[in-house]
């Protein structure tokens, strides 16, 4: 068994996994990740995102960026590469920016939660905007008013984008 399960084996091997995906973002910088993770028994799970969305075809060339170049001999590993889904929540500045103009839910520390549409997003803070019904400050009755949110993303709990079916 060579130390194979070793902690020091282990890093080694996370470390030029690391490196591999490295080389692959700089040769592909539409695509960017989104979580990276390893495993027992070596198990590689990459997710990835990109600014026009993710093909099966970019997911493999990750794949093989990582695959083609570790010797199965020396490594016993395996590798799966994912896109962010569309449920999957926005974890990075890039994915909301990617998202302007689309409907999404956030959440913040404090568990207020609102809807509303992606407005602006930067890499420091995410606006949404949404229309809600109050009443009138003089008489009966009540008025549409535009409301806004801005966040830090320190502050964003949670963000997802609302997926809608006409």
């Amino acid at each position: 068994m060579r130390g194979l399960e070793s902690p020091l084996f282990i890093n080694m091997l996370k470390d030029k996994v690391e490196k591999l995906l490295n080389e692959a973002f700089e040769e592909r910088p539409d695509i960017f990740l989104i979580d990276f993770k390893m495993g027992a028994g070596n198990e590689i799970k990459v997710i990835i995102d990109g600014d026009d969305g993710v093909k099966l075809s970019d997911c493999m060339f990750f794949s093989r960026a990582v695959e083609h170049n570790l010797d199965r001999e020396e490594y016993d590993f395996s590798i799966e590469v994912l896109s962010a889904g569309a449920s999957s929540p926005l974890s990075s500045p890039r994915q909301f920016v990617k998202n302007i103009g689309r409907d999404i839910q956030i959440t913040d520390r404090e568990k207020r939660t609102e809807t509303g549409l992606l407005k602006k997003a930067d890499e420091e803070e995410v606006t949404i905007t949404w229309k809600a019904r109050e009443p009138k400050p003089i008489g009966k009755g009540k008025v549409t008013v535009e409301k806004e949110w801005t966040l830090n993303y320190e502050d964003v709990k949670q963000a997802k984008v609302v997926i809608k079916f006409n």
